[in-house]
């Protein structure tokens, strides 16, 4: 698992001493990547202006290569795929 705030790297490190959190937490101060997953807010009202969103993405790694173009997973053979990754 891995987290990502928009808050500064060493305000990350502070926060995850405290908390004891394991988990990898980055920093995307710069808004670089959070726009790219939809999980930026551009207010020109707010006083923060841009800020992220309270966001949640699950991603497994999985990899299926159709040689039909017209050929797609269906739901059971993806539900499949992510409880063999161990994602259950």
């Amino acid at each position: 698992m891995v987290g990502v705030s928009a808050d500064a790297a060493p305000t990350l490190q502070a926060f995850t001493e405290a908390n004891k959190i394991r988990h990898l937490l980055l920093s995307d101060f710069r808004r670089q990547m959070l726009p790219a997953y939809g999980a930026m807010v551009t207010d020109e009202q707010s006083p923060i202006f841009r800020y992220a969103k309270r966001a949640y993405f699950i991603l497994v790694r999985y990899m299926k290569i159709q040689d039909n173009p017209l050929d797609i997973l269906s739901p059971e053979d993806v539900l499949k795929a992510i409880k063999e990754s161990g994602a259950s």
